[in-house]
């Protein structure tokens, strides 16, 4: 399937976001605790992440560069929406206006193969 490395790099920055974030609303608990609950969490962004880029590069699908900047724009859309929803951060225009020119990248790296 061609795009499966796609579908398991924005499943691993769902993971990712959380770990890096997720902990922001427990301020209480101690630093130690959160980073040892992060890096657990990560564990599974891995799970997603190293095989979503062995299947993409492998098949010749996709340039490592171009992999990674997919998953650039996965980590800053699951983070749009992380911090909308868990957070409770307004979305500013200038969020949207840096978020279309990250886009317009990613246009810009797959146009020219």
């Amino acid at each position: 399937m061609r795009f499966l490395p796609i579908i398991l790099l924005a499943i691993s920055n769902a993971f990712m976001t959380i770990a890096w974030y997720g902990h922001l609303k427990f301020t209480s608990k101690p630093l130690w605790l959160v980073v040892l609950a992060s890096w657990a969490i990560a564990f599974f962004e891995y799970c997603f992440q190293v095989p979503a880029n062995r299947l993409g590069y492998e098949s010749g699908n996709f340039t490592a560069t171009q992999l990674k900047i997919v998953a650039e724009v996965f980590s800053l859309t699951a983070f749009l929406i992380f911090s909308f929803t868990y957070l409770g951060e307004p979305i500013k225009w200038n969020y949207v206006v840096s978020f279309v020119l990250v886009l317009g990248a990613v246009v810009f790296a797959f146009a020219f193969k």
